[in-house]
């Protein structure tokens, strides 16, 4: 008897598997309007939902992306949402700033659809913190986009 015949456990070789570069679809697809001042669907008046374009359904994305706090919900993984909580908790109103700056472009760059965040500017509140920024997207034109953070 060789030495394969006498082991307990068959050996054999794991194949290779070849990975497929994933690549994204950036092109924005319609999808159901949403209304931001009421938190809702939009409606029309036969009590339909109604459609919107990709580029305003994007729009929408980087406002719900912005209003979700990372972890807070188990349907999400790990990549989706912003981490407010903890950048407000900041001692050093700079170090707040950073802290949003970073957990904003973080939720807003894992969609391929985006290009960048950038221009940041921040105003201090007696009870908060309003910050203004541009998101570029691939394909369309840049938008600017406001947030109030309550401390």
């Amino acid at each position: 008897m060789d030495e394969e015949e006498r082991e307990l456990f068959p050996v054999f070789d794991i194949p290779e598997v070849e990975e497929d570069e994933e690549e994204y679809d950036t092109e924005f697809k319609s999808s159901v309007a949403w209304d931001v001042e009421k938190g809702d669907f939009v409606i029309d008046t036969k009590h339909q939902v109604v459609r919107s374009d990709g580029y305003e359904a994007y729009r929408i994305w980087c406002y719900k992306a912005l209003q979700t706090e990372r972890l807070s919900c188990l349907a999400y993984d790990e990549d989706v949402g912003v981490e407010f909580e903890d950048a407000l908790k900041e001692d050093d109103e700079n170090a707040v700033e950073l802290e949003v700056e970073r957990t904003i472009q973080e939720a807003l760059m894992v969609n391929p659809r985006t290009e960048s965040v950038e221009n940041f500017v921040f105003e201090w509140k007696p009870k908060g913190l309003n910050v203004t920024f541009d998101i570029v997207p691939v394909q369309w034109e840049e938008f600017s986009l406001s947030l109030e953070l309550d401390r």
